[in-house]
């Protein structure tokens, strides 16, 4: 399906890959990478919510609020500075905004504030939707049509490795250094890498040939709708178990806080395999696997209210959660790009706010539900509804595409 006429104008960096169907550009690996860093910010406080709480003297559930000011950040962050930045040169903009983002860490990792934890969380989530928008523009385009859900699964899988490692590395080095450990080093790792960003990004092509009018016009796609409200649901389905990871496991099935990163590495594992069955499937039969990971995702959040006080099925069951959350991720993705085409920043944009509309409802929604009388049963079945209303969005999302 072609781009519709109003964003027929070009505005990657870099030009699509042609040598090998088979060969992403480098620029991709790069802008997936850096993803990583991102991802780990954002997820990373899922773990040390103990921590945090104690440090800070609030309540685990109030510690919950980083993560969901986190999304709200990221959200309001990706399509107004898609706008903003619209004609600005896309690497200054990259690495400007991971330089204030590193300097964000820095004030995390110094103060004892919640206030101030809370506004700099925000700060560095404005900054990692920008890069997200712009960033996915510039690998989707690299990569050309034949190959955006692989770009996709690339930037995604930044968001997979930090499930893998970031996180449960960050975890485990928060619970024996101290929670503002982690965030030091994501500080000097991600000023590392805008140094490398601004010598490895090309310059060509800095200035967008589009405007707000026709970014504002390819919004006009019902279907395009449909696929944002699936995504924050998708999204919020599987986060509002993981985001309450750390109380599920030791309040509810008496595992010790020391064996929680190594089940959250065995969530990263689920989400790689959901990541690379994804990606791989997403160009060609995409809706194979996103309505039934929605009903799967249902299922799998169900057991977890279920069974939750049984440690070895709980641990399985959040594999499970991180292989079906995390197959749907570039596939809606590839969708809002295929919606429009890929020349559309703001499009992309509220892609990325949808995903994080989601972790802030999730977020918000299970710490309400954890500070209730469901306690630890609360988020995994807000999860569990959530789930099940993204299988009736899906199937649309499904209709929509067959009938277009």
């Amino acid at each position: 399906m072609s781009a519709p006429a109003t964003t027929s104008t070009p505005i990657a960096t870099v030009p699509a890959a042609t040598s090998s169907p088979n060969r992403l550009p480098g620029v991709v690996w790069l802008l997936g990478s850096v993803t990583f860093l991102m991802s780990t910010t954002e997820l990373i406080v899922a773990g040390l919510l103990p921590n945090v709480a104690q440090a800070l003297s609030i309540t685990q559930a109030q510690a919950g609020l980083l993560i969901t000011v986190f999304a709200a950040g990221m959200t309001l962050g990706a399509p107004i500075m898609s706008i903003a930045t619209l004609r600005l040169p896309r690497r200054a903009t990259l690495v400007s905004a991971l330089l204030v983002f590193a300097a964000a860490h820095v004030v995390v990792a110094l103060s004892t504030d919640f206030t101030v934890v809370l506004l700099s969380r925000f700060v560095a989530a404005v900054c990692t939707g920008t890069f997200w928008a712009i960033g996915s523009v510039v690998a989707a385009a690299a990569a050309g049509p034949r190959a955006s859900a692989r770009a996709m699964g690339i930037m995604v899988g930044g968001v997979t490795l930090a499930n893998i490692l970031g996180v449960p590395l960050g975890t485990a080095g928060g619970q024996l250094l101290g929670w503002q450990g982690p965030f030091w080093v994501l500080a000097g790792l991600s000023a590392a890498a805008a140094l490398l960003l601004a010598v490895k990004l090309p310059t060509s092509g800095a200035a967008v040939a589009t405007s707000l009018r026709r970014e504002v016009a390819s919004l006009r796609s019902g279907r395009l709708w449909v696929v944002y409200l699936t995504t924050a649901l998708l999204q919020g389905s599987f986060i509002a178990s993981y985001s309450y990871i750390s109380p599920l496991l030791t309040e509810r099935a008496g595992i010790a806080p020391s064996v929680v990163p190594l089940v959250m590495l065995g969530y990263g594992a689920g989400a790689l395999l959901g990541t690379v069955v994804g990606a791989r499937l997403g160009d060609t039969r995409p809706f194979v696997v996103l309505t039934p990971a929605g009903a799967l995702i249902a299922l799998t959040s169900a057991g977890i209210v279920i069974w939750g006080g049984i440690a070895p099925v709980v641990i399985g069951l959040f594999v499970l959660l991180g292989a079906f959350g995390l197959s749907v991720a570039a596939i809606v993705v590839n969708e809002a790009v295929r919606s429009v085409g890929d020349a559309n920043t703001l499009a992309v944009a509220l892609s990325t706010s949808s995903f994080n509309i989601g972790i802030a409802a999730a977020s918000w929604l299970g710490g309400a539900t954890l500070a209730s009388g469901l306690g630890t049963q609360g988020p995994p079945l807000v999860g569990a509804i959530a789930a099940a209303a993204a299988v009736l969005t899906a199937i649309a999302v499904t209709r929509m595409r067959r009938a277009a």
